[in-house]
């Protein structure tokens, strides 16, 4: 998974950054583009030294790591290895290049196969060459040092990394039509969040603070409904207690608004897990589909079609219910479910799980296109997994989504006042 790859990166970059010789160093591969799954990590280092022994000693460092399982590979100036995780080992390589082509070397070893693919064939037809030293002209070198450059003399603008899948990205540099991704700095807030109420580890109050200290403005409080019994679902008097208690703790916080909500299950027929008249006193209401995953294509996707037809429905959490690596996404009818979450002005969870990171990508893209909002969920059971944020954030850019296309950036006013918007005036 992304985690565990980046986990791993930082742990060999944390090591070679501070060797003697070495300048910059960066993940490069599928790392840097935050694709959800990872086949192995690649490093690139840039050396200060003017000799092939500075290179050769930073392979030597890495490959003689205490954290390196077994040596697969140790040249001049590439090492490869693998390293031991929580789960299975991780193919580490580490490259060392100079100066004038870590940008040419950056921007190949980044990929995607098919971005690099699209950028060569530019290149030919304006009589250049492209590789991972630099891009010619002939004999001469006309750009390599940064990746900037590289894009620039071919007519292009930068393709951000999480954007180099060819999926309509080349195109869109060579028209100047790129979206301004959306950064993590953009988000005032996260939607997903449970406490020691059902199964999270946090009270109300901590996750409130832990949210506080991230410069959130607010932060949603969605603990389980009672069909999701293996997480203490929360029956209806249980949560009419705490929309009360919630109410209390924001008169007296500071600098962060708590926004009343719930996870509210999506039951076999469609209809909620909460009656209407309870939903009505919730700030936001997240529904999912917890149970009957593996039913055949018509039945999930009228659940789905169905709850989001409930005007106190807010959002559709983690919308395919995957895990990655563990259980496949329901066979939902994904344009028929966006379509139907534009019409009804649904927002559909991106949950920033890494082992569910769903809406994905390729999803996200969609539902920008469609005009559909997305609602980054961290899905935090302790304050500590707040920070999963990130993971949320560039599948949304993955995704093509700009600041606009996202609820977390909006304002507590703005967001209660496109809550209202679909409930009953």
């Amino acid at each position: 998974r992304l985690d565990q790859a980046m986990a791993v990166a930082q742990v060999v970059v944390s090591h070679l950054q501070r060797l003697p010789g070495v300048d910059k160093i960066l993940p490069a591969g599928s790392v840097r583009r935050c694709a959800e799954t990872i086949g192995d990590v690649d490093i690139l280092v840039c050396s200060t030294g003017a000799d092939d022994k500075s290179a050769e000693q930073i392979i030597t460092s890495f490959t003689s790591a205490p954290f390196v399982e077994r040596v697969l590979a140790a040249g001049a100036t590439k090492g490869s290895a693998l390293i031991q995780t929580d789960a299975n080992p991780v193919q580490v390589d580490v490259r060392v290049v100079p100066q004038e082509s870590f940008g040419a070397a950056l921007q190949y070893f980044t990929g995607s196969k098919a971005h690099n693919v699209r950028l060569r064939e530019i290149a030919v037809k304006a009589g250049l060459k492209l590789n991972e030293y630099g891009l010619f002209k002939g004999d001469r070198k006309i750009a390599g040092a940064s990746e900037e450059e590289i894009y620039e003399e071919m007519g292009l603008d930068y393709v951000a990394p999480l954007l180099r899948e060819d999926r309509g990205e080349v195109d869109a540099a060579k028209r100047h039509t790129l979206p301004a991704l959306i950064r993590l700095q953009d988000i005032r807030g996260d939607f997903h969040s449970h406490t020691e109420a059902t199964d999270g580890s946090a009270s109300i109050e901590e996750m409130a603070q832990a949210a506080k200290s991230l410069g959130y403005k607010f932060l949603c409080i969605t603990d389980h409904s009672q069909s999701t019994v293996i997480a203490n679902g929360q029956s209806p008097e249980r949560l009419a207690r705490q929309i009360v208690q919630i109410h209390k703790i924001n008169a007296k916080l500071k600098g962060i608004m708590l926004l009343a909500g719930a996870e509210v299950d999506i039951l076999a027929d469609g209809r909620l897990d909460f009656e209407n008249e309870l939903l009505a006193d919730l700030d936001y209401v997240v529904a999912s589909v917890h149970s009957g995953l593996g039913g055949p294509r018509e039945r999930v996707t009228m659940r789905t079609l169905k709850a989001m037809d409930n005007p106190y429905v807010s959002c559709i959490g983690h919308p395919t219910g995957r895990v990655i690596g563990r259980r496949e996404a329901m066979d939902l009818d994904m344009p028929a479910v966006i379509e139907h979450a534009a019409q009804t002005g649904t927002a559909l969870e991106v949950n920033c799980d890494p082992s569910r990171l769903d809406l994905k990508d390729v999803h996200c893209k969609l539902a920008v296109e469609a005009g559909v909002k997305l609602a980054i969920g961290t899905d935090a059971h302790s304050p500590g997994s707040l920070l999963l944020m990130s993971f949320g954030v560039a599948t949304a850019g993955r995704g093509w989504a700009a600041k606009d296309n996202v609820l977390n950036t909006l304002s507590v006013t703005k967001l209660k006042s496109w809550v209202r918007s679909k409930r009953p005036r």
